[in-house]
């Protein structure tokens, strides 16, 4: 077996990417491994290899920067890398992996976890509809493949990933039929002391409302997605006035892009022992860490999004303080940047994730018959009788419906299921701690675990004579 690495880094996004580099350049054998083709996380993707020419934005001068700093550095960069399993080996960590070629195990003295966040969608009657997509996916699009989600889009959702999805729909050619936010202009006037310490971030936000004002698209402010209508694909959108409680105007579209905000990914920090505690202004259920990595579990490390969503300025000084302490603690020296800094650049993260905390009257949309569990097409009653039955955990829900236990591990569904037992049990989210995470962390191809074998080698004993 090889020698293990000094650190494993899970994501090479903006915190694992700078991870990586500050510990590399003190000296330690780093292993970053990733699920994309390169390096950048989802706010940094890179361009498709197809896209020949694209404009700069900022996302791409960084990621452009963060990718060619890793391509000349000292780090092993494993990109369409998929860790499923971790565990302790011994002194080290063991992590399984499936890359491009057969299956494989990793070793490392230190684990740095940067999964970064995962999209939240309010689920509503006809949100699985073929055409809806959401938020953070259409920026996928946008950035990676510089594809439409449609002809004619309505974009909802909450903070200023709104606003940028439609002014990049209408940059690339599309339309916006409307947009639609739960959020208020009381609620975005509070945010602006703290969006002041990123002048460069606030100009850009006010260059897409100019844009999305001069072009005269509908923006419907305390408003939200009721229903989606089409059967084989989106034909129109309901809205709801939230303040008011009655419907508000029917868009015609034949797609919608939707979202309410980023929830961390905690469930490799969650497997592996670290504490987690309820905070809404970071997107929910947070692991316990340190500003500069470290969690009360030995050896083990996270930052960025995954531990608390403060945004991509935020993650990237995360990285480097947690490369440097990792450096530290394996007795090399590193220069990292002042606690202070990544504190600002989290103040104005912080105040746009407060802009996604759930809302009572969305959460209402949500009717019965209405699919919660997308994998296992349970609707919210379905849901609600498990309940009703006794069921007053994600676990027990988990276990009586199987909600949670189909290809998305429960990405989709478990945050509006807890917020449903909550809601039944009248008990605060705050005690609807999510399922108990176990291996695979991610979908695994059962042909791609098993490697090359032969079952004649397979220790198959005979049977016994009668």
């Amino acid at each position: 077996m090889a020698d293990p690495y000094d650190i494993a880094i899970v994501g090479a996004g903006p915190a694992g990417g700078n991870a990586a580099l500050t510990a590399a350049n003190a000296g330690l054998r780093v292993v970053l491994l990733d699920e994309q083709p390169a390096a950048g996380g989802q706010v940094w993707r890179g361009k498709a290899a197809s896209i020949l020419s694209a404009p700069m934005t900022p996302e791409t001068k960084a990621g452009d920067a963060l990718r060619h700093a890793i391509h000349a550095s000292e780090v092993t960069h494993l990109t369409d890398t998929r860790v499923w399993d971790i565990r302790r080996d011994g002194e080290n960590w063991a992590l399984q992996i499936l890359g491009k070629d057969a299956p494989e195990q990793i070793t490392a003295k230190a684990l740095i976890l940067a999964t970064g966040a995962r999209e939240y969608v309010q689920p509503v009657k006809g949100w699985t509809t073929p055409g809806v997509i959401g938020l953070a996916g259409a920026t996928a699009l946008f950035k990676q493949t510089l594809s439409l989600p449609g002809k004619k889009t309505v974009v909802s959702g909450t903070g200023p990933l709104v606003f940028f999805v439609a002014s990049e729909i209408r940059r690339l050619g599309g339309t916006v039929a409307a947009i639609v936010t739960p959020n208020t202009r009381t609620e975005w006037a509070r945010s602006l002391p703290a969006m002041a310490v990123q002048p460069k971030l606030l100009a850009r936000g006010g260059i897409w409302m100019a844009d999305l004002m001069l072009a005269q698209v509908p923006i419907l402010w305390g408003h939200a997605v009721a229903e989606v209508s089409g059967d084989e694909h989106v034909t129109s959108v309901q809205t709801r006035n939230l303040s008011k409680g009655t419907d508000g105007p029917t868009f015609d579209a034949d797609s919608l892009c939707l979202g309410n905000g980023l929830v961390p990914q905690i469930e490799a920090a969650q497997m592996l022992g670290v504490p987690i505690h309820h905070d809404p202004a970071l997107g929910g259920w947070v692991p316990e860490a340190q500003p500069d990595g470290a969690t009360p579990t030995d050896g083990l490390y996270l930052c960025g999004d995954g531990c608390g969503i403060r945004g991509a300025l935020a993650a990237g000084v995360q990285g480097t303080l947690t490369g440097a302490r990792v450096a530290r603690d394996l007795g090399k020296s590193a220069a990292a940047p002042p606690v202070s800094k990544w504190r600002r650049a989290a103040r104005f993260g912080r105040a746009m994730t407060a802009l996604s905390i759930p809302k009572p009257d969305v959460e209402s949309l949500t009717t019965d018959d209405t699919i919660l569990c997308r994998c296992e097409s349970l609707k919210r009653a379905d849901i609600r009788a498990e309940i009703s039955s006794g069921a007053a955990s994600t676990n027990a829900v988990k276990s009586g419906r199987r909600a949670g236990m189909g290809p998305c591990g429960g990405k989709y569904c478990q945050s509006a299921i807890a917020a449903l037992i909550a809601k039944e049990t009248s008990r605060p989210i705050a005690e609807i701690p999510p399922p108990t995470p176990r291996p695979p962390l991610r979908p695994v191809p059962l042909g791609e675990a098993a490697g090359d074998f032969n079952y004649d080698d397979l220790p198959i004993p005979k049977p016994a004579p009668l």
